[in-house]
Formats: structure tokens, sequence, C-alpha cells
């Protein structure tokens, strides 16, 4: 959901509901984050919290007593987990709009196994649980269909849509300290402070036994893309990860604010949907380097070029090279991956809101992207010389598909309208025509380069060598 200042959630409505969801479970709003109340679940006994929320109900007592005689309680609420964090955040907008009556409740949502709106006891299990937005937070579907049709309203009349952001190898690189090469030994006297993490990109976590490399561009990449976006956190590390580096990405809550989701809050092992992310499939765009991790959500994707900092990285992915801390070396600033997608993304938005004709709610920013795809490639003809194994259907194969999506006319011919052809053998009967004809020979990584940084790439760069059995 939308937390800018602007959001609904500032209005009367949502702070009546804020205070209402409060009353029912007999806390105080806080405002604190998600982030936040997870620290304090382990630096602050139970006994401390317990008086805290006391003084804020005495406080409270007489406007909250209403909204307590109108819920059927059912069972103490002592025995209900406090929030994680203060439903005050724009988490869940506006004011539910269902009777308090108990005969007449629709149960939209519920923690733990009591209903946000009447108190009842609810034993239904359909929805989807939000524990990253509140602990214990279960949304039914109908409601769920609801705030997203309200914050998709409120982010398009702010010219913002959805992006969803993986952490590792694409916003930073983590290694384990004892997975250190020797060459790499020199980085833990590099490492930046942790008082002030905005000023740095290299740190040691100790605490955590690791050491963790934002990739170049990210701060500014953030920030820009904030301005066009609402953005979520999606990664398969577990929640305290996830929340150590949301804290070095974004110290000053400025980006997500609370939407850090992880792999303990999806609904399906070893899989990322956007059933946890309380926006409309049609206005979200992804970014992962895991193609495979979105097996439902292909369309939304952007995949992005891993980043290796570490040599554990390249372990990781079967890579027989030098990562970049082993050269000492790293990506650039201004033409690397994120500055690349970056100007993408001001793309997608500039189409998806000043060029298309259609009624903006009926837009679909997955067929914005399929359009930038098909523009990259579109005045290539392709020919592939043994790239494919024998007797392999050609249109079948990865790299074919992919040419295609990116606007390239594949064949399996030479003639005088190829304008590529793609070898990994300078040697090839096929690669020494392409010579001959003056067309381009390329390696088969030009074609996953453009599709990486979703931009044509200069064809010297990707040269092929003659086998030496040649």
């Amino acid at each position: 959901m939308s937390f800018a200042t602007d959001s609904p959630v500032h209005s009367s409505s949502s702070d009546d509901f804020a205070a209402l969801i409060d009353a029912e479970l007999e806390v105080g709003s806080s405002g604190s984050s998600p982030d936040e109340q997870d620290n304090e679940e382990e630096e602050v006994d139970a006994d401390s919290d317990d008086d805290d929320s006391d003084d804020e109900e005495d406080d409270s007592n007489d406007d909250l007593n209403d909204h307590r005689n109108k819920r059927c309680k059912t069972e103490k609420l002592d025995d209900l987990e406090g929030p994680q964090g203060s439903t005050s955040q724009g988490l869940i907008e506006e004011k539910l709009e269902v009777s308090l009556n108990k005969d007449t409740c629709t149960h939209p949502g519920s923690f733990g196994q009591m209903c946000i709106l009447c108190g009842q006891r609810v034993d239904d299990e359909s929805g989807v649980t939000f524990g990253y937005i509140h602990k214990g937070l279960r949304l039914g579907n109908d409601e769920i269909v609801r705030l997203r049709s309200t914050d998709m309203k409120n982010l398009l009349r702010h010219k913002k849509l959805y992006l969803v952001l993986d952490l590792d190898h694409t916003l930073l690189n983590s290694t384990q300290l004892n997975h250190l090469t020797a060459e790499e030994e020199y980085l833990k006297g590099q490492s930046d402070s942790l008082q002030d993490v905005s000023k740095g990109s290299l740190f040691m976590l100790e605490f955590m036994h690791m050491m963790t490399k934002l990739r170049p561009f990210v701060r500014t990449f953030l920030k820009e893309a904030s301005e066009m976006f609402e953005m979520y956190i999606y990664t398969m590390g577990d929640r305290p990860y996830a929340l150590e580096m949301a804290k070095l990405l974004d110290p000053k809550k400025e980006y997500f604010n609370g939407r850090v989701i992880s792999r303990d809050d999806g609904t399906q092992k070893h899989q990322k949907g956007l059933d946890v992310v309380l926006g409309q499939d049609s206005a979200v765009v992804i970014l992962d380097d895991t193609e495979n991790a979105w097996t439902k959500h292909k369309d939304n994707l952007i995949l992005m070029e891993r980043y290796h900092f570490f040599a554990s990285s390249c372990r990781q992915f079967g890579f027989d090279c030098r990562s970049l801390s082993q050269l000492k070396s790293d990506e650039s600033e201004p033409d690397g991956a994120l500055a690349s997608i970056l100007k993408i993304l001001r793309q997608i938005h500039h189409i998806f809101f000043d060029e298309l004709d259609s009624d903006l709610a009926s837009r679909d920013v997955r067929q914005v992207l399929k359009t930038v795809r098909k523009e990259l490639l579109k005045d290539c003809k392709i020919v592939f010389s043994r790239v494919f194994p024998t007797k392999f259907q050609p249109e079948n194969h990865l790299l074919w598909k992919m040419a295609e999506q990116l606007g390239a006319t594949c064949s399996t011919e030479t003639d005088s309208s190829v304008t590529h052809v793609v070898s990994m053998d300078a040697g090839t009967e096929k690669s020494r025509w392409a010579v001959k004809e003056n067309k381009f020979l390329v390696h088969p990584r030009w074609i996953e380069a453009a599709n990486f940084f979703w931009q044509k790439q200069p064809e010297e760069k990707f040269p092929v060598s003659q086998t030496k059995n040649q």
C-alpha cells in the first residue's frame, strides 16, 4: 500500500480505522515501522512491552469504550500476540465498510483467529497472510481486491506504479565472512562504518558473520525510482537478513517503509508471487536476477544481470573466474546495470502514463514491457551457427526465443537480408559467410547482453574467435 504522506491513509476515515484496530487489539498506535518493532521484540522484554501497552490503554480508555462494547469477544485478547507494527502507517487504507454488528460482519481479515472488525473468532483459513505488514494479519480475498483497487487509484493519481526489487545479485551481493578468499581479506580493512551507512557501500556485519557490498549506483537508483514507483523489497533470504539489508539500502526509511517481503512471507516454497504484494498485477514491474523465481509473473519481470562482487558468488553459480573483489574492480556507476535499467524504467513509466490512449485504469504495464522489449532488436535478422545441439529444434531454444522477444527475426538460412550471424566459432561456414558478406558476426552473449541491459549492444564488444581445431 502507499505510505506516502499524501496517501488516503492520512484521511480521517483511515485514522478512525487505525484507532478501531488498536482498540480491538487493546494496544495503542505506536507509529513505529515493522522493522523497528522487530528490533524491539529482540531488545525489550515482554514485561516492559506490557507496561507500555497498559499506559497507552489507560490514556485512551474513555475514547475506546464504545468500540469494545460493540465487539463480540470470544477469547481473551491477552492470548493474542501484539501487532508487529502500527496500522497507521498506511498498510490497510480507509475504514472497512462493514457493520460492526456480529450478525452482518463479513470478517474481511483477522489477527490470529479474531476478526479485525467485530472480534469474533474466525476459523476460516482462506485469504492471504500479510505478516510483513502486521504480525498475524490475514486478509480475505474480497478485502485484498478492495484494498488493491483503492491503492491503485491513489497511485495512478500520483503517476506512480509498483516496483518489486530483489536483493541478492540485483541490488547487492553478500557473503559469509568465512567464505572470503585469501585475495579478499583486504576487504575487512576497507569496510565502511555502520554509524552512517548512507555514506558507504561495503559493510562488515560481524553480528551476522557477513559482509555485504551494495551495487554501484544503487542509492541514486532508489532515489530516482521512488519518484516513479512505490517500491517493495522481495527476497528469498529470511526476514532478519531482509530487514538488515533494508537498513543498509534505506537507512532513513524513505523508500520501502516496511514493505520488505522475505521467504518467510511467501505463500509458495521456493517461489515468489505477487499475491503478497498489495498492488494490482497490471501495474507491477519486477526486477530480479532469477527468472525461475517468478513462474507466474514472467510478463512483469525485467531480468537483471547478476552482480558478482564476491568470489563465493561466482562459485555459487559455477563460474570459474575471478570476482570483482579479487580483481579489485567494480561495475561502472554511470554505465552499469542499475543505471541502464533506470533508463528503461523511465521509458516504461513515460509510455504508461503519457503515450497510451486507453483509459488510465485499464492500462497494463505488462503490455508496455513487451512493447519496449520488441524495439531492442527490431531491425535485426539473425542466423545461428552451431549454437544449438545437433537435431535440436532451433525455434525451441532459449536464445532463439529471447531474440524474437527482443524483436529480431530468426532464420536457419543465410540470404542478403540477414544482418547478424550468431556463433561461438569463427571457422564455421556461416561465420565465414558473414565476414565475406560484411555482416555482423557476434557471440551469443550479444543477445543475452541486450536482454539484460534492455539495450542493443555494440557488436564489436562481442567478437567470435576461431577454435583451435579449425
